[in-house]
């Protein structure tokens, strides 16, 4: 009986500390688009998707209105969002996108991680060319035909369409992403979420044991406050 209470505390303990690492970065991303935008989402389209997230993901109403008014309070630092990228082991790429009030510190996390995971951190921009950047939205159908949905979003970068239930899934190249928010909303079309993602263009392949190995590097950098998203080629 014992281990089995144990055994349920840890995965209780493990999801706490998934959604508070969760909340955490979406408390960044929040707080930036409140910086950059204003604090009002009827003005910020930027804050307005951000929220959307936070709601996706069950965040409290205080803790969104919370990172908001940090972000509009003169006194807050302002995060930095900085990328870091370098090979984990086997030659796995890896990128990692931060939001940080302390670069130094950032920084040297970052390579604590890739040294203590067995990886070498790089030069900024030297992976660039192994990801493609992508803007990728989930919407509600509704009682909306898809293949109309699909015609009429063509024209404001739609790439990709895919459905799951009454879910969908649109991915647009990273520069379109902006033109499919504004489309979306104009046609009251309701967005669950929203994201930027780094699509690899290659994929590396490994045995069962090297990816354990990677993604312990990628769990070590998971695991900092100051990472937002680890992105990688392992298949």
């Amino acid at each position: 009986m014992g281990r089995v209470f144990e055994k349920r505390k840890h995965k209780m303990f493990a999801r706490f500390a998934k959604m508070a690492k969760t909340f955490t970065r979406i408390g960044k991303e929040i707080a930036m688009a409140a910086k950059q935008g204003g604090g009002d989402p009827d003005t910020n389209s930027r804050l307005r998707l951000v929220i959307q997230n936070a709601k996706a993901v069950n965040m409290p109403k205080v803790n969104i209105d919370a990172a908001i008014k940090r972000a509009t309070n003169k006194d807050m630092k302002d995060y930095e969002e900085m990328i870091y990228e370098g090979y984990g082991p086997h030659g796995v790429a890896i990128v990692i996108e931060t939001a940080t009030d302390n670069p130094t510190r950032t920084v040297a996390n970052v390579r604590h991680c890739f040294s203590k995971g067995e990886g070498t951190l790089g030069k900024t921009g030297s992976l660039d060319f192994m990801f493609d950047r992508k803007g990728v939205f989930e919407i509600e159908l509704g009682n909306r035909n898809l293949e109309e949905l699909e015609l009429e979003l063509i024209d404001h970068g739609l790439e990709e369409i895919d459905q799951d239930g009454n879910k969908v899934i649109i991915t647009v190249p990273f520069t379109e992403f902006g033109n499919m928010q504004k489309a979306l909303e104009e046609k009251k079309i309701t967005v669950v979420s929203s994201d930027k993602e780094r699509v690899p263009n290659t994929f590396k392949e490994v045995t069962p044991e090297q990816e354990a190995e990677v993604q312990k590097l990628i769990d070590l950098l998971e695991d900092d406050d100051d990472v937002q998203n680890v992105f990688h080629n392992m298949k």
